[in-house]
């Protein structure tokens, strides 16, 4: 037994002393799978590491990978290019006689969303990139299109849900389907509230106030209770089905939902923008897909617009910052689409292979079916991801990369993390949530160990996950003294 004289001071913890307490003090994980590596960037050491090579469901730091293949392979200028084309030109009295052909190119930030990535943004102007679109057509001389209004989102191969996915997630925004046509993050915001008497159906309200979907509304209005609304939707159906009670007097209930077919919507939209504008449309809006085993069409006809999106570094940003499946997943595709001429997660899939081994990274510490983290079938090693983290510091264009992660207690993912704990700001660090999942990696500027690359990797408890978030808080704030 160590007897401590009065007055004699207690040895500081190291830092391995300090995550081992903070371990065993969480005796709800007891028995959970926990990966992690902590290394100091100035010479490489491994300061502390815990089943390091252990293959665990990293869930969205997998997005670290997917946008250091993109910011690598494309360049952190690189800009998505979206067009309106058609087969022929408008004639002089500004009619299409033909369809008029919207062409996904990838672009994510067709949205109200600002860049640079703000941390606080209100959702409007949801649509106002295809508003922009249909003045370019206007202010061109486009009076009438004989024709349909087509959503070309071919540059992708129809793949909406990636290998691994749950189809129970196709309902919700964090599930959006992939496509070469994204406009709001292919999602509606859905809000619910009460009627003014009990027995009366509740309100339903869409935004983008646009007619797509069409709501069968169950849910009635109770005077007293517990709220308990569900909504159904996602893959393969343009019907919203609600149902439940709201209690009378309570406040509204909002969601966001997946759009299901997002080149359809993306067409209707713009032609209703013509529409509004006095163009006469003679067709529908219809959608064009390409098959897996199709070969990619050549640029078709006459560009009569076009947007250019904001920088790729920009992208990343909020691929990261807010943690954005929909947007990691055409990233790993434009490097397909880019690199072999292939816009398919498999194309993209093979070039992080490549990208991985040129960065250090075996076979055996990493099995990756998504570029979100969605998939629970993606696995990778706590190893891994420092080792991307280090190969991706020393890297001539590491600026870009670094502000793409979340800051602790400040901004993304970690702005409600580390409440009253203003230093912090010293983790930069992307965070994974899936059920029984909770992930952190990235670097942290120790005043004692210089600045440090880590992960800490969670899985298979049955503990509630806020006990999986504390616990990598702990640790986290472990790391900076």
């Amino acid at each position: 037994m160590l007897l401590l004289l009065p007055g004699a001071a207690r040895r500081p913890l190291t830092l391995g002393e300090g995550i081992d307490q903070a371990i065993a003090a969480s005796k709800p994980l007891a028995g959970a799978s926990i990966g992690i590596q902590i290394v100091r960037l100035a010479d490489g050491k491994v300061l502390y590491e815990r089943d390091a090579d252990r293959l665990l469901v990293p869930a969205s730091n997998t997005k670290l990978f997917s946008s250091a293949l993109a910011l690598t392979w494309l360049g952190a200028d690189y800009r998505f290019v979206t067009s309106i084309r058609a087969e022929r030109p408008v004639d002089g009295e500004g009619t299409l006689n033909g369809d008029l052909i919207f062409v996904g190119g990838g672009d994510p930030s067709m949205s109200g969303r600002p860049y640079p990535y703000q941390k606080d943004w209100p959702r409007t102007g949801e649509l106002q990139a295809i508003e922009g679109l249909a003045d370019q057509l206007t202010a061109g001389g486009l009076r009438a299109v004989h024709g349909d209004i087509v959503g070309d989102d071919t540059r992708y191969p129809a793949k909406p849900y990636p290998d691994g996915w749950s189809m129970g997630d196709a309902t919700w925004e964090y599930g959006a389907p992939v496509s070469a046509l994204m406009v709001n993050d292919n999602t509606l915001g859905v809000v619910i509230e009460a009627g003014g008497s009990e027995g009366d159906p509740a309100g339903v309200t869409v935004t983008p106030r646009f007619e797509f979907l069409t709501v069968d509304n169950r849910v009635r209005t109770v005077a007293g209770g517990a709220r308990e609304v569900h909504l159904e939707g996602g893959a393969g159906t343009l019907e919203l089905r609600a149902w439940g009670t709201i209690p009378l007097g309570s406040a509204p209930d909002g969601s966001l939902l997946a759009i299901p077919e997002p080149a359809l919507f993306a067409a209707a939209v713009l032609r209703d923008a013509l529409v509004r504008r006095g163009v006469k449309v003679r067709g529908r809006a219809v959608a064009r897909h390409r098959a897996l085993d199709d070969a990619a069409a050549g640029e078709l006809g006459l560009e009569l617009a076009r947007r250019v999106s904001p920088p790729l570094k920009q992208l990343l940003q909020v691929v990261d910052k807010v943690s954005q499946n929909l947007h990691a997943e055409a990233m790993l595709r434009e490097v397909g689409a880019v690199r072999r001429n292939m816009g398919t997660a498999a194309a993209g899939l093979l070039e992080l292979r490549d990208f991985l081994t040129a960065a250090g990274i075996g076979p055996d510490q990493y099995r990756f079916t998504d570029g979100s983290g969605l998939s629970r079938n993606t696995l990778v090693s706590a190893r891994a991801i420092v080792q991307l983290l280090k190969y991706m510091h020393g890297k001539a264009g590491q600026g870009a990369w670094a502000g793409l992660l979340p800051v602790g207690n400040e901004d993304g993912t970690l702005r409600k993390r580390f409440k009253g704990h203003p230093e912090a700001a010293a983790i930069h660090a992307k965070t994974g949530s899936l059920g029984h999942v909770r992930a952190m990696s990235g670097y942290a500027a120790s005043k004692r160990y210089g600045e440090l690359a880590f992960s800490i990797l969670v899985n298979n408890y049955a503990a509630p996950d806020g006990e999986a978030t504390a616990l990598l808080d702990k640790i986290g704030l472990r790391l900076i003294p």
